[in-house]
């Protein structure tokens, strides 16, 4: 099983009361610091890396230091929150992330709630709520373009307090900078790696893909104070991708010889047919054969789902090949993408010719 930390850049967590633009008091109360952070959870959990996840784990809520734990079966972060009845929103940052997996026996998510912050270039003024307490992913998330050596101030306006009331202020100040560093993702890659031990069709999660980081520094033209245009100066990955690794199952116990299209498909997938091509690669199987292993044409001797002909020519895909349906298929993939391309090119090809 495969443990991950996860870093959060916030300290704080608020609870809010209500929020008006103008002429009204924001009411809410800022309040202590989280007393302990998933990334701490996750490291005593590295103590026991053969750990089994049972349907029954714990699951403990931090908020404002103080902690729920509750008993459940659910299987993701938002389940969880769910299950225990806690109301989320959508500003709320939570930590790991609502679609993370539960991946330990005792479990522990963060809750950082939003509050409302207003932000201000000199010309600009806006009202957000937000989780976070870095300024400059504040004034991100608020839509300012941050130029390097622009400063981000935090300012209590006592003068207008009916505006601000007890929320935070942050002004930014230009600094004339001429360059500006974006962070971007870089997607990761998915890999599928086939188990025999697993039930066709069946799939489980190997490796979960993580988003990679890369910097990438412009040098800035401005005209009459307006950004026109940005040239690229440098660039560097400060995360690498991790690729996503699932496997899926090839393992099929009885093999019917008349399968419906659930049966065929489930065939297909073992054998290595992406979900992008299913559809394709469907029609042209229920046209050779309606997909059944043992299908022999009586005239050419074209054997199999694939109708091969020979038929022998499949037992480069296994030794099994008269009566395995799965290595069947995967001689139909390694002859489809030699010959034509791919699916969509057997089917022009089928259409033309009435075979492929």
């Amino acid at each position: 099983m495969k443990l991950r930390t996860h870093t959060i850049s916030v300290s704080k967590i608020s609870y809010i009361g209500t929020f008006a633009l103008v002429g009204v008091l924001f009411g809410f109360l800022v309040v202590g610091n989280i007393s302990r952070t998933h990334a701490e959870s996750v490291a005593e959990a590295l103590e026991n890396e053969t750990e089994t996840i049972s349907d029954n784990h714990y699951v403990t809520f931090h908020e404002n230091g103080n902690s729920l734990t509750i008993k459940t079966d659910a299987k993701t972060v938002e389940e969880a929150i769910r299950r225990a009845k806690i109301e989320i929103s959508d500003d709320d940052q939570i930590d790991p992330a609502r679609t993370e997996k539960i991946d330990s026996e005792n479990y522990h998510i963060n809750i950082y709630r939003a509050r409302p912050v207003i932000i201000s270039d000199g010309v600009t003024k806006k009202y957000i709520m937000s989780a976070s307490y870095d300024k400059e992913t504040i004034a991100k998330q608020a839509g300012f373009i941050i130029y390097d050596g622009d400063k981000i101030e935090l300012k209590n306006d006592t003068k207008n307090l009916l505006e601000a009331g007890l929320t935070e202020t942050y002004e930014i100040k230009h600094k004339g900078g001429s360059t500006v560093t974006v962070e971007e993702e870089i997607p990761y890659t998915e890999k599928v790696e086939q188990d025999s031990s697993l039930s066709a069709g069946q799939k489980k999660e190997k490796q979960i893909g993580e988003l990679g980081v890369r910097k990438t520094t412009y040098k800035v033209k401005f005209k009459d104070g307006v950004e026109v245009e940005r040239v690229k100066v440098s660039e560097e990955v400060v995360k690498e991708p991790v690729e996503k690794i699932t496997i899926v199952g090839t393992k099929v116990a009885d093999f019917t010889a008349n399968p419906d299209r659930a049966t065929c498909e489930s065939w297909m997938r073992a054998a290595g047919i992406a979900e992008s091509d299913m559809e394709t690669a469907y029609w042209i199987i229920f046209k050779e054969s309606k997909c059944r292993y043992n299908a022999t044409n009586a005239s050419s001797g074209a054997y199999g789902i694939p109708q091969a002909l020979p038929g022998t020519k499949m037992a480069s895909a296994g030794s099994d090949w008269e009566t395995n349906p799965v290595t069947q298929l995967k001689w139909m993939i390694s002859y489809v993408n030699g010959r034509y391309g791919g699916w969509e090119g057997a089917k022009a090809w089928w259409l033309s010719h009435n075979w492929y």
